[in-house]
């Protein structure tokens, strides 16, 4: 199976097992494939000097004009497929990518193509004809379990070229046929892959576990290499007949699997005659094993002789290899059964079982088998394959639930019920490294055995409560889970359920139920426990320590969308104010819970983010909570290298800790810049102290031994290193806290101006070379008591202002105040309402060896109030990282997120671009590019101009898709300080729903 993304790095479509198939590795060398575009070229020149066409395939030129003429018509028939499979559905996640297919049907339009590549969920896609016309395609069948399904397109709009129809001939398949694959192999179009058909009745290939298998068919063997995007291609002869199916490949050799076209060409005529296409199991999985395992697993020499003179040529019989619990054959038939006969029949090929089961669904059949050298008979009814194969599923607190699926329940013998959640994420996060497999056994103390029941029970579960969930992994049924689940029904308020509709081809859906208002949060009781030490003044400080939590939905400013947690110090007991790491609060877009004494859990809000300085402070409601919260004494002198102080600190499983300690250093620090820019701390100098307990706490406090607040011990978030979060963790003096503090305790609210400009420390000996006067030099030796350094400026910020520091600029002084610390350069705080004109600072610096004056304007940072929707991407202003890390910005419509499966990935719109135009309309703002891309139509092309974060100007066109990608609108109201969401180009269809 060979699944290829549109972006350059190719999207694996499962994990391998045994390193059997690759789905998207590139096997082929230089000469296993040939361009259509140089065929001719290449062909005439090989019959000219009767060259081989490739290596180990040698033909004469009467093979060579043949198969030219072959290929030519096929190529008639072939389509590249562009698709998106948009939402995560059953074992399938979401992906954009690319594959082939080729009609089997002109007057109809039908295409064929693989079922991995229709998918088992919502499918969107446009194919790409030989001579470039383009045409959308809507699915119209995908097999249960074989890998196979239809496309339909409009053969009226094909205008430039008549489309061939490609004849299935499943009988000419056979060992030792010289075959061509083509196809868009390796994301080419188009190309020809020669080889020859090695085998014809090998199992199904393995491609894991918990992701898409065949089974229960033959395979056809051969050797043609083919690779990512060929998924889907016809293999011909010299005739010009489709033998078989392009499925899969080896990464070991140069194997390709194919698909043979029996059933296929069944389920095309059912659908050409409209018709039903019928499919009957016993779920029941069965493998082609050779006579002498056969032998071992008891059949008799009577039996294989029997079988032997039925099937000449046949190596071998059918092997139950798995049997559903619960199905039709439960009880009846048991692993290693040899199979005999269905209704008298003798059976030699998966061929002739589904021959058999489809015929008779909901019918009876007599089922033959040997065990252990003896017959079994019985009967069992056969079921309906479709009716176990999901065609719906359900949307609710950002994630998504279908019905265990056939596919997922025969990897571990399981009945096919249960609640299986193909999204694992918003309230239903279960675990962060394991997305797929979960099954939902109950939720708010209700089972939940079947979807419908699920449904019912959300119905009844207000917004905002928290529910205990039960469930377990497929992969071990022996250990169940037992969680908490916060349910999010305000940020992801959408409760749909989505059908498949085979006529449209879309997926139907419809509101299910909205939210229940969140219940009214009550006073309760919490009792602190103090901190096991001989000091009571530091014993106490477990009553001003807390635990903040955030829930974030949006990945607003290019934040991750996840929880997080942290301990945060109270700092204002009777206004309820807790200061906290920005980390865990990166920002207002989402909801944040304070928990006092790991007792009791209340909402807060967030009323401050400081904009370099990594803090944040929230607010509580007091009166919900019945404590001793104490507000702890907070030290206006800063801390000195050699100072004692007492680390208390929270642990990974919040537990308490506490140690002696002393500061070891006090220095600036520059945590690196992410490769997509975010918030990060800039301009602080960080306190480290020698304590081997604070390594083991992400969070936590310095404090005296009479209980005075020191410093915070914060996590601070850096770079992300091999798809992990580099979190640094240092102290920050609380005295860079001291003016937003006095602020709050006002009961006003804060405001920082600041330098917008990056900062960094030099040493004398760098400043003497870089061309610091002398009287400079000797007053920073006589003056600074802690660190001889000078700083310099490492970033200028893109501001507004007509005079800027540059980079490389070394500050002497402040309004006239000599610059010994990071601490000097915070800028000025100020509350909220303080309408005076924005403050100018005297600079003095040493540029260019000179020394010069400047006056710099502070700049207020404001934060994102206002994000957009658009064709899967997330559209805002640049936030201030952003301007942090360039020079100029090409426009104030910048990209921070772009769903998986999305037109947004599917047309080339990244994270870090930025959108100058639409519709060639210049867009220099959020606002005009929201008026802008409401007025586009549905299912229509746009154009779009687009800049790099390297500023490398690009144009795209995109395809909007508003059934499944609205255009949507997030907009903070500064009144009443709520996100307001509005919800913009919704289809006919959709609204008719809703």
């Amino acid at each position: 199976m060979t699944v290829e993304s549109n972006d350059r790095n190719k999207r694996s479509y499962s994990e391998l097992e045994d390193g059997e198939i690759d789905h998207t590795s590139i096997t082929h060398t230089s000469n296993k494939y040939i361009k259509s575009d140089a065929l001719s070229e290449l062909q005439e020149e090989a019959v000219a000097n009767e060259l081989p066409l490739e290596a180990g395939v040698v033909m004469d030129s009467e093979n060579y004009a043949k198969w030219q003429s072959t290929i030519s018509k096929v190529v008639q028939s072939v389509v590249s497929i562009h698709f998106s499979q948009v939402a995560p559905f059953d074992c399938d996640p979401p992906l954009v990518s690319e594959a082939t297919g080729f009609v089997v049907d002109s007057e109809l339009g039908i295409i064929l193509t693989n079922r991995h590549v229709v998918g088992a969920g919502p499918f969107v896609g446009y194919v790409v004809f030989d001579n470039h016309e383009e045409c959308d395609v809507i699915p119209i069948y995908r097999d249960p379990v074989h890998d196979f399904g239809f496309l339909k397109f409009d053969p009226s709009k094909i205008r430039y070229m008549t489309v061939q129809t490609l004849e299935l001939r499943p009988s000419l398949a056979k060992v030792g046929s010289e075959i061509r694959v083509v196809g868009n192999d390796a994301g080419e179009k188009l190309s020809i892959l020669a080889g020859f058909i090695s085998r014809v009745d090998r199992n199904a290939p393995d491609y894991g576990e918990l992701t898409y298998n065949d089974f229960n068919t033959e395979y056809i063997q051969a050797a043609a290499a083919a690779s990512g995007g060929s998924s889907g291609s016809p293999v011909v002869n010299i005739d010009g007949h489709a033998v078989a199916l392009q499925a899969g490949g080896s990464t070991e050799a140069s194997t390709d699997f194919f698909l043979p076209l029996d059933r296929v060409l069944r389920a095309l005529k059912s659908i050409q005659n409209n018709k039903p296409v019928t499919r009957g199991t016993i779920q029941t999985q069965f493998l082609l094993k050779p006579y002498d395992e056969c032998k071992r697993l008891g059949l008799t020499s009577a039996r294989e002789a029997e079988a032997r003179e039925n099937f000449p040529g046949k190596i071998g019989m059918l092997v139950a290899e798995t049997v559903l619990r619960e199905g039709p054959a439960d009880g009846k038939l048991k692993e290693g059964d040899t199979l005999i006969s269905i209704n008298d029949i003798a059976i030699s090929s998966f061929i002739q079982v589904d021959d058999i089961l489809d015929e008779n669904v909901g019918q009876k059949i007599e089922v033959l088998v040997q065990r252990g050298g003896v017959d079994h008979k019985w009967q069992c009814e056969v079921g309906d394959l479709h009716k176990i194969t999901p065609s719906r599923y359900v949307e609710v607190c950002g994630a998504t639930f279908n019905e265990l699926s056939y596919q997922m329940a025969r990897f571990y013998a399981l009945p096919v019920k249960g609640v299986f959640l193909s999204s694992a994420s918003g309230s239903f996060n279960f675990d962060a490294k394991e997305k797929v497999g979960w099954v939902v056994d109950s939720i708010d103390n209700q089972n939940t055995p079947t979807l419908d029941t699920f449904i019912e029970v959300m119905k009844t579960i207000p917004d905002r409560k928290r529910v205990t969930v039960k469930y377990h992994h497929l992969t071990d049924q022996h250990s169940p889970h037992v969680a908490s689940v916060y349910v999010d029904r305000h940020w992801c308020n959408e409760f749909r359920i989505y059908e498949r509709n085979d006529r449209t081809g879309i997926w139907d859906y419809h509101n299910v139920a909205d939210p229940i208002p969140a219940e009214p949060v009550l006073p309760q009781s919490a009792k602190f426990i103090d901190i096991p030490i001989e000091n009571t003044e530091i014993a106490k400080l477990s009553h001003s320590l807390c635990m903040v939590s955030t829930v974030c939905a949006i990945p607003l400013d290019s934040m991750s969308a996840e929880t997080q947690k942290s301990s945060g110090l109270i700092i204002d007991a009777k206004r309820g104010y807790v200061i906290v790491s920005r980390r865990v609060v990166p920002h207002d877009c989402l909801d944040a819970f304070v928990t006092i004494a790991d007792s009791v859990m209340v909402p807060a809000d967030v009323v401050f983010l400081h904009p370099t300085q990594n803090y944040a402070v929230v607010r509580y409601d007091p009166s919900l909570v019945r404590a001793s919260v104490i507000a702890p004494k907070i030290s206006t002198k800063r801390l000195k290298r050699g100072d004692k102080t007492h680390f208390v600190g929270i642990t990974h499983n919040n537990r308490l800790v506490t140690s002696e300690t002393s500061v070891s250093d006090i220095s600036s620090v520059s945590i690196p810049s992410n490769l997509i820019p975010r918030y990060r701390a800039t301009n602080l100098e960080a306190i480290s102290i020698d304590c081997n307990v604070s390594t083991k706490c992400n969070s936590g406090i310095l404090a005296d031994n009479d209980g005075t607040v020191r410093a915070l011990w914060l996590s601070f978030l850096g770079e992300r290193q091999d798809g992990k979060e580099k979190v640094y963790l240092m102290g920050l003096d609380i005295t860079e806290c001291l003016e937003v503090i006095d602020i709050l305790k006002q009961g006003k609210t804060p405001k920082v101006n600041i330098v917008d400009a990056g900062f960094g420390s030099i040493s004398i000996l760098q400043a003497r070379i870089r061309g610091v006067p002398q009287e400079w030099i000797e007053r920073m030796e006589k003056e600074s008591d802690n660190r001889h350094q000078f700083i310099t400026v490492t970033r200028v910020s893109c501001t507004d202002n007509d005079v800027k520091l540059e980079t490389g600029d070394i500050i002497l002084s402040i309004n006239d105040k000599l610059v010994t610390s990071m601490s000097d350069l915070d800028g000025v705080v100020t509350e909220t309402h303080d309408t005076r004109e924005s403050q100018k600072l005297r600079f003095k610096i040493v540029r260019d060896i000179e020394v010069v004056d400047l006056d710099i304007s502070l700049v207020e940072v404001k934060e994102t109030e206002q994000v957009v929707i658009f064709a899967g991407s997330i559209i805002q202003k640049p936030h201030h990282a952003v301007r942090q890390a360039m020079i100029n910005l090409p426009s104030e419509v910048y990209c921070i997120f772009r769903g998986e499966s999305s037109p947004a990935v599917q047309y080339g719109i990244s994270a870090t671009n930025f959108i100058t135009h639409v519709n060639e309309v210049d867009t220099p703002d959020v606002e005009t590019f929201l008026k802008v891309v409401k007025t586009i139509p549905d299912n229509t092309y746009c154009k779009m101009r687009l800049v790099t974060f390297d500023n490398v100007p690009f144009a795209i066109s995109l395809k909007t898709n508003y059934h499944y990608f609205p255009t949507a609108e997030l907009k903070k109201d500064l009144k009443s300080n709520k996100w307001i969401e509005k919800e913009y180009n919704k289809t006919e269809e959709a609204d008719s729903k809703n």
